[in-house]
């Protein structure tokens, strides 16, 4: 079900920047979302026009069908998560969580019980007298979540809060995050910059840049179907080559011509390529569909990261759980489901256009 529709926002400051261009996005109930790109793409500001913090120049946002563009902050039925956490130094775990609760008048023999309930899901039973002080980062993390979700809100915005988080303690958080999320079911829309953050944790995912959606999806779909350059690039390590599309399910690259699983583009019509570095498997060289030699090899626990050439100086990125011999020759072998075609800068509304009308083409010469 249909809980939030941005239509047509744009956000425009007074010295001419434009933060977001005509942002369409829909958010469905009881699902886990994440905002992703870089920094200055304006995946914050949507947050902050959903949470309304922030007023969009133009443009409707709609929660459940009614307009709620002009509603002020503390009436819309959502809850935020902030960077900092935002708690309050001078109140201890329990009044930090119970904060809200108290603003909106409700009887302490519901306050009491909803904090514990609270604090039990996020795994901070016994912390309610705690000082904020004497907690570590995590523990200050889950504090704000409790006192977020104890308001019960329909939807959680949580702007960048794993960041300040070291590796372990924020993988530890990602999964935590997710088993909260999918409990209550409430639907979080989640900020983030990091990659592997938001394929590990979300069940679609909107990808920005420039104040635009690049292409919005599925983790897999994101990650396997790029549409466009930006998104190959910035989701995951890609080897990016020129090539050419002799016509459907054939493409040239790197001068030579191979099976792929792609199709509904122009015979001939320049194209980028895209394999992932792991879908490259390393074999002898003659069972290698490409030869290239070794330049540098990097162990990196699970995995070497091999940087490779091929006759025509292209470079190649494999990764292997193997070793290999630098400047000898070896095979590089992928199937055609590993090689993903792009058309020149197309947007994912050309890429849908596209894939739809290749298949009701092939439906009727069945």
């Amino acid at each position: 079900m249909e809980i939030i529709k941005l239509q047509n926002i744009t956000k425009r400051y007074d010295d001419g920047f434009v933060a977001l261009n005509d942002i369409n996005l829909t958010i469905e109930s009881g699902k886990f979302y994440s905002l992703l790109g870089p920094s200055g793409s304006g995946k914050t500001t949507i947050l902050r026009i959903i949470a309304g913090f922030t007023q969009a120049s133009s443009g409707r946002i709609y929660f459940k069908g009614k307009d709620m563009t002009e509603v002020d902050a503390a009436k819309r039925p959502i809850n935020t998560v902030f960077q900092n956490y935002a708690l309050f130094p001078h109140l201890n775990v329990f009044e930090n969580v119970a904060f809200g609760l108290k603003i909106k008048k409700k009887p302490a023999k519901e306050i009491a019980p909803a904090v514990n309930e609270a604090l039990h899901l996020v795994r901070l039973d016994g912390y309610a007298q705690r000082e904020i002080a004497e907690l570590s980062g995590g523990q200050q993390q889950r504090v704000a979540i409790a006192r977020a979700i104890v308001n019960q809100p329909e939807v959680l915005l949580l702007d960048e809060s794993l960041s300040a988080l070291d590796k372990r303690l924020r993988k530890e958080m990602q999964f935590e995050l997710r088993a909260i999320q999918k409990k209550l079911g409430i639907t979080f829309i989640f900020v983030t910059h990091d990659q592997e953050e938001a394929l590990s944790m979300s069940d679609e995912i909107f990808v920005l840049n420039d104040g635009e959606i690049q292409q919005n999806g599925s983790p897999v779909d994101i990650y396997d179907e790029p549409v466009n350059d930006f998104v190959a690039r910035f989701i995951g390590d890609s080897n990016i080559l020129p090539g050419r599309m002799i016509r459907d399910f054939e493409v040239e690259f790197a001068n030579r011509h191979f099976k792929c699983a792609d199709a509904g583009m122009r015979p001939n019509e320049k194209v980028e390529v895209v394999i992932r570095p792991e879908d490259l498997d390393v074999v002898a060289p003659d069972q290698g569909k490409l030869v290239v030699r070794a330049q540098t090899q990097l162990f990196l626990g699970d995995h070497f990261e091999i940087k490779a050439i091929d006759s025509d100086e292209h470079e190649w990125l494999v990764h292997s759980t193997n070793s290999v011999h630098l400047n000898q020759p070896l095979g590089l072998f992928f199937d055609p489901e590993d090689i993903h075609v792009m058309r020149l800068n197309e947007s994912q509304e050309e890429f849908d256009a596209r894939l739809e009308q290749y298949e009701d083409d092939d439906d009727e010469k069945q």
